[in-house]
């Protein structure tokens, strides 16, 4: 490791790559075909065309953390402040206005509705109250946080929704109690409860998130935090569907409704069983509004970086093959099947488990959109036939048409991969401007005047 204000000359790095182990591994590297990604994605195209549909509203959720120094005389000692912003978009109001343009900024700003829930997380050398260590402050505080924040004030709070999902939990595997040296597994079980040992410890429903295993008590917590940051985005989302359920004339405002969410559907690291939580709620929910609406509920989920973006822009860049256009039309949209990811994406064999199988609630796609603008998205899982990943069946790819013509209507040419209720959702729980307000409560308002209309 260098010191402080050391930087490293060119020498070292020219010795690491003409080293010849280091050649001896790239040479033994396995090497993609150059035409064998695009012509199975090909095959891959989807026979659907985007719908006449267009929502009503969205609404987007995106979250962001800002690790905050601590001055309480311990080294390294950090907190994390922590934001979850939703944004409403009147997409109705807003294509009304685009008739009579220009638009007067106030009027534009008016159909959109911004909030956000906060708070702050012990990290490193901080302690609150009489907890004995940072690890157990963390895990009183991310109790606590969820417990406090009810979206409707006829709603669950995010801490009802979750042990909602906790029912969902496997079993098979036991948890050690979160308190070092504690020979006593820990029971998950809703609220607060007291451990199994004579020192009777706190232990609180979401130390089944495993979150607080990872917690580095004498460095950055950034990760945990991450953690953290996505277990609240996704829970907010099973927290607005299950107020929908609890009056079933609700069921019907979903038919001009899309919710967003930043990145795929999926949940990873310590609490990635929440997934399939997720996953099993979103179908029994699914199942009553199609009752009422004879349609699905329309989550898509929109992958900003990582793999799977890199691999479609490198998919669809000019080539000679393609006489110098883009490989694919607008849009096009890819169904990506466990095989090519595994072939392409994430390099495993192809009778591992199907990719994605303990983290993701959502199928992955490549969409290319009416103007050109490449997005990576998913869908989630609807029905068991859905986890199929061995066809790309547009069957498995709910309400697709409509999430096509959803990504033309709000793509943002302000970033790559990029919508627009994304990029106002991440300026808010980047910058919050409003916090305390909560925004669920004016989409509450909104969606049962035009019920009641």
């Amino acid at each position: 490791m260098p010191f402080e204000g050391e930087f490293a000359s060119y020498k070292p790095l020219a010795r690491i790559a003409n080293s010849e182990r280091v050649q001896d591994i790239v040479s033994r590297c396995k090497k993609q075909v150059p035409d064998e990604g695009p012509a199975e994605a090909e095959l891959l195209i989807a026979d659907v065309k985007p719908s006449d549909w267009l929502p009503d509203l969205v609404l987007a959720i995106d979250g962001s953390l800002h690790p905050v120094p601590v001055e309480n005389g311990y080294p390294g000692a950090e907190l994390a402040y922590l934001t979850v912003a939703s944004v409403i978009l009147d997409v109705k109001k807003q294509r009304e206005l685009d008739q009579n343009r220009p638009v007067a900024p106030l009027v534009a700003r008016k159909t959109e509705g911004a909030g956000s829930i906060d708070c702050a997380l012990p990290g490193c050398n901080v302690v609150v109250d009489n907890e004995p260590t940072p690890n157990a402050s963390f895990r009183r505080v991310l109790f606590d946080a969820i417990q406090e924040k009810r979206p409707f004030s006829d709603g669950e709070t995010l801490l009802e929704t979750y042990e909602a999902l906790l029912a969902y939990k496997p079993s098979i595997r036991s948890q050690q109690c979160p308190y070092e040296g504690c020979e006593f597994d820990y029971d998950p079980r809703p609220g607060m409860m007291d451990c199994r040992c004579e020192q009777k410890l706190s232990w609180y429903s979401t130390d089944a998130l495993r979150i607080h295993e990872r917690f580095n008590p004498v460095g950055p917590n950034g990760a945990v935090f991450a953690e953290a940051m996505q277990v609240w985005e996704r829970v907010w989302v099973v927290n607005f569907l299950r107020w929908i359920e609890r009056d079933p004339r609700r069921f019907r405002l979903l038919r001009n409704l899309a919710i967003i969410l930043d990145g795929p559907l999926a949940v990873f690291g310590q609490p990635a069983w929440l997934s399939q939580a997720i996953r099993q709620e979103l179908k029994r929910i699914n199942e009553a509004v199609r009752k009422v609406i004879d349609s699905d509920i329309l989550i898509v989920g929109i992958v900003k970086s990582g793999a799977f973006v890199d691999h479609y822009e490198i998919l669809d860049i000019p080539t000679h093959g393609t006489n110098g256009n883009s490989r694919f039309k607008p849009q096009t949209a890819v169904l990506l099947t466990n095989e090519y990811i595994r072939t392409h994406i994430a390099i495993s064999a192809i009778n591992d488990k199907p990719f994605g199988d303990a983290t993701y609630f959502g199928r992955m796609f490549f969409y290319k959109t009416s103007s050109g603008a490449r997005i990576v998205a998913s869908l989630p899982f609807l029905t068991e036939d859905a986890r199929d990943l061995s066809s790309g069946d547009a069957r498995h790819f709910p309400r697709l048409a409509d999430a096509m013509s959803l990504l033309d209507a709000t793509f943002s040419a302000r970033f790559p991969n990029a919508v627009a209720p994304l990029v106002s959702a991440h300026a808010e729980a980047a910058i919050p401007l409003n916090l305390g307000r909560e925004v669920l409560e004016q989409l509450a308002k909104k969606l049962m005047s035009e019920e009641k209309s």
